[in-house]
């Protein structure tokens, strides 16, 4: 690991801390949680340099593409369904997320399992938390991931993720996890950290499903906008509903193809379907 990832004492750090803990302890952390918890967290100035320089900004479209997408991971994809295919047929009968959908944000997000971040997420957040470019944000997600040690989900020594605290094979933020991680099988511990990916595969469907997904629905669709609301649409507010649908929109005539001009009278919108 970069040595500058690597958690190290801060005086200013310190102080923060100590005043956090009693924040801590309101929200219902105790106090041998959050000593053991901070016992080995320190500062981390590589998460600060990660967080004013992340790729999704940095990058254009089509490099990011190329990396997220490439043709190694779509090879990669094809070969985990076949060798989780039991596992994800499962999941997809109790939760109703196709299990394409669940394989590709795993995919995308720990390229399978092989990138679930390594950085200690207790020092993680709580450097983001001090250094307060969304300090309410980031103290919010430190009290869930406290929480979460408490539940007895996973040791502070365990708990690991990204530089921006994102944990697992989904890389679920803490708040996500409290509300939607599954415990598939029953064990008593919803398990996203290790090496097995039931519980974090599980995790995502459960998560998609109380946003509404619709199984059997594309991903992504083409939407067509009538000119004439250009104006409103873009002053009212933004909000998506789950599967892309705006209430200004209308989907895309069957008998136009994919490559054919839109109508003049209409503006081209094309809306993920991800829930908002």
């Amino acid at each position: 690991m970069d040595e500058n990832m690597r958690p190290r004492p801060n005086a200013g750090f310190s102080n923060w801390v100590g005043g956090y803990r009693s924040r801590a302890l309101s929200a219902g952390v105790s106090g041998a949680t959050f000593d053991r918890a901070f016992a080995s967290a320190g500062y981390i100035p590589g998460v600060i340099e990660k967080d004013r320089n992340q790729a999704e900004f940095t990058k254009s479209l089509g490099d990011y593409l190329s990396t997220a997408a490439s043709d190694t991971r779509v090879e990669t994809g094809r070969a985990m369904l076949s060798q989780y295919s039991s596992l994800l047929s499962e999941i997809e009968a109790r939760y109703g997320v196709d299990r394409q959908t669940v394989l590709a944000v795993w995919g995308m997000e720990s390229n399978f399992g092989k990138r679930r971040g390594e950085i200690p997420v207790i020092s993680a957040l709580a450097t983001l938390a001090y250094e307060g470019r969304r300090g309410r944000f980031f103290e919010q997600q430190l009290t869930s991931a406290l929480k979460i040690l408490q539940n007895g989900d996973v040791t502070p020594e365990n708990m690991k993720g990204s530089w921006a605290g994102a944990m697992g094979h989904t890389q679920f933020i803490p708040t996500s996890y409290e509300a939607y991680a599954a415990d598939f099988r029953g064990d008593g511990r919803r398990d996203i950290w290790s090496d097995d990916p039931t519980d974090g595969l599980a995790s995502t469907a459960k998560y998609l499903s109380n946003f509404g997904w619709r199984k059997g629905q594309p991903g992504v669709s083409r939407w067509y906008c009538p000119r004439a609301s250009t104006t409103a649409s873009r002053a009212a507010p933004r909000k998506a509903r789950p599967n892309g649908r705006r209430s200004a929109c209308a989907p895309r005539p069957a008998a136009r193809s994919a490559t054919s001009a839109p109508p003049r009278s209409s503006c081209r919108k094309a809306r993920r379907a991800w829930p908002s």
